[in-house]
């Protein structure tokens, strides 16, 4: 079969005549012209499917599986949260926490770095407000997936791991404000020994240390960058509501405060209700 087409190229216009045949890498074959189907379909695919994936690769309960490999189930220790601290609480050791974090940040990192390979190839690095709403899209279905997994009843962690992988993912424009919330994380819990205190503030600053760094660098945060300044203000309000339970807590005096000793702080043992 033969046809005529008309194509544009590069804003030359071009015609031939299409034998039916595709060459490699989505070129068509139009007489001896080859005229190039543009990437940002393929591109706009990809995304959409690291999406998906992120959500599954988010839902995987580390936490949990790590617990089970002991013999021992978070959901039923402590505050019954599958995160970082309340596993390193049941098994009694920091390592575990270690552990449990670095799992639960690789689960949105990974699918963060595949989407800026999408960005940087298929859009050929030319980022605008629907580009970036897609790659801050994966890093979220990611966080969503740990916070609400479909693996244990749409339950899960609180995001904060998951989300500093995201903000890693996300170089420059998230890294720098991270870096500053993790200051502040690391000055609050010092000064109050709550985790769960350290976190709110932590979770509380990112968006406003993002706003800063960003007018200093010019970027276009009412601009090109909204969904990241409005993702930004997301994540945070989403971190900040799963810790309502340990809001609560600190507000009757329950909430569980890590104690110093020497060495490091102690990770004490919880009854399950306690906090974490």
């Amino acid at each position: 079969m033969k046809r005529e087409i008309t194509g544009r190229g590069g804003g030359i216009r071009r015609a031939g005549v299409w034998d039916g045949s595709v060459g490699p890498a989505g070129v068509f074959k139009i007489g001896k012209i080859g005229y190039k189907r543009p990437a940002m379909d393929q591109g706009y695919l990809m995304m959409l499917i690291l999406m998906v994936g992120a959500y599954l690769v988010g839902a995987v309960p580390f936490g949990l599986l790590v617990g089970l490999t002991q013999g021992k189930d978070p959901r039923k220790f402590g505050s019954g949260n599958i995160g970082a601290t309340n596993v390193a609480r049941m098994l009694g050791g920091a390592q575990w926490f270690f552990v449990v974090f670095v799992l639960d940040l690789s689960k949105s990192l990974l699918p963060m770095l595949a989407a800026a390979w999408v960005v940087h190839h298929e859009f050929a690095g030319q980022l605008n407000a629907g580009i970036y709403l897609l790659w801050i899209g994966v890093g979220l279905a990611a966080i969503v997936g740990h916070m609400f997994s479909l693996f244990i009843g749409f339950k899960g962690g609180k995001g904060v791991a998951t989300s500093c992988g995201v903000a890693l993912g996300l170089f420059p424009f998230y890294t720098w404000a991270a870096l500053v919330a993790l200051g502040v994380w690391i000055i609050t819990f010092l000064a109050t020994r709550y985790i769960s205190i350290a976190s709110m503030v932590a979770a509380i600053m990112f968006p406003v240390a993002y706003v800063f760094i960003a007018l200093l660098h010019g970027w276009p945060i009412g601009g090109q960058q909204w969904p990241l300044l409005g993702c930004a203000i997301l994540v945070a309000g989403m971190v900040v509501y799963r810790h309502r339970d340990n809001i609560k807590r600190l507000r009757a005096g329950t909430e569980h405060r890590m104690k110093k000793q020497r060495g490091g702080f102690g990770a004490a043992k919880l009854k399950a209700g306690q906090g974490g």
